[in-house]
Formats: C-alpha cells, sequence, structure tokens
C-alpha cells in the first residue's frame, strides 16, 4: 500500500494536529469503518457469484452469505459465514417437472433427473402437493410415504473457494485500501489529500 501526501495552506499544522488525534483507537475505528464497508460489498459480490457459478436462484446465494461478523475496533475482523449442504433442486434456476422426468440446472448446465418428480399422482390427473412445498422428490424405501427430497452435489461453501466466486472475494482486498484512505480523509478534515 502506498501512502502520498501532499499539504497546502495550513495543512502541516493540520496534519501535525491530525497526528495526535489519531491515536491507537481513533487508528483502529478507521480500519474497523473500513473492514465493515469492503466486507458488506464483498459479501454481495460474491453472493452474485456463488449464485452464477453454482446455478442456484440469486435469493438463495444472498442468503448463503447473509451470516456476517462485523468487524469491531477490537477484533479488526470481518467475517463471511458461508452455510448450506447439498442443494436440493427447487433452489436451482430453471426447475420444472417434464414428461420424462425433472428438468434442472446444476452449476449452469441443464440435465434431467428421470425417475424425480414435483407434482403427485398419475397423468393426466397429477396434482401440486403442498406438503412438498415445491420440492424435487424421488422414490425411496427410506420412509413412510416411500418418496424424500432430493438433493444436488453441489455444497456452496465448497463451490465459494473456487473458480470465479473465489475470484471476486479477492477483489475485495483492492477495495479496503480505497475505504482506508476515504475514511482518513474524512478523520482528517482536509489534512490528507
Amino acid at each position: 500500500m502506498t501512502l502520498a501526501i501532499s499539504f497546502e495552506g495550513d495543512g502541516i499544522k493540520r496534519f501535525h494536529q491530525l497526528t495526535k488525534d489519531l491515536g491507537d483507537k481513533a487508528t483502529r475505528r478507521v480500519y474497523s469503518r473500513a473492514l465493515n464497508d469492503t466486507g458488506n460489498k464483498t459479501a454481495t459480490r460474491t453472493g452474485r457469484a456463488l449464485a452464477d457459478q453454482s446455478g442456484v436462484k440469486r435469493t438463495t446465494g444472498r442468503k448463503a452469505v447473509k451470516n456476517r461478523t462485523r468487524s469491531r475496533p477490537e477484533t479488526l475482523e470481518f467475517k463471511i459465514h458461508i452455510h448450506g449442504g447439498a442443494i436440493r433442486y427447487k433452489y436451482f434456476e430453471g426447475t420444472n417437472e417434464t414428461k420424462k422426468g425433472v428438468s434442472t440446472t446444476p452449476r449452469g448446465r441443464r440435465q434431467l433427473l428421470t425417475r424425480h418428480f414435483i407434482n403427485s399422482g398419475w397423468a393426466p390427473t397429477r396434482v401440486h402437493k403442498t406438503s412438498w412445498n415445491g420440492h424435487v422428490m424421488t422414490v425411496t424405501g427410506n420412509n413412510r410415504s416411500g418418496v424424500d427430497v432430493a438433493r444436488s452435489d453441489v455444497f456452496l461453501p465448497e463451490e465459494s473457494i473456487q473458480g470465479d466466486t473465489a475470484d471476486t472475494f479477492d477483489e475485495g482486498k483492492e477495495h479496503l485500501d480505497q475505504r482506508v484512505m476515504h475514511h482518513l480523509k474524512r478523520l482528517g478534515k482536509g489534512a490528507l489529500s
């Protein structure tokens, strides 16, 4: 990180006062604010990239990065907790039932799941079952009803550390320097430019 300072008028006097005012507490507050600004923007971009990369809906990507630990001057840490297990097919873009099975798009690639269904009953009298809540179901022998919710092999925490999502997260680091300078300039009240 490079810091370039230029003084104008009584800038040296104001800068001298700024160095007195900038004790450890004020400096930590500046870094904490910059971390929170950068962290929130990075989380938003990461959620979008995660949705695009994994094929889930944007709302699902946003919810995956919703749990965040904000920075405080004592900690100077901003954490994004990405949660999620094997994603259910309901949450992928364009999931719908066809005559041959269920069509869905994990990781953006269209695939047909035979022996999977969203509606109940036999053709032509298939009905929407509200208790299934729009989930893709498959036939199993593991429970009393003989059907179970189908899950994909996509895990959002694993997706977040590879590909475009990881690159998007890394781009946020460059933004941090700009936010630190912005908050320092505001704190300096014109002593820094």
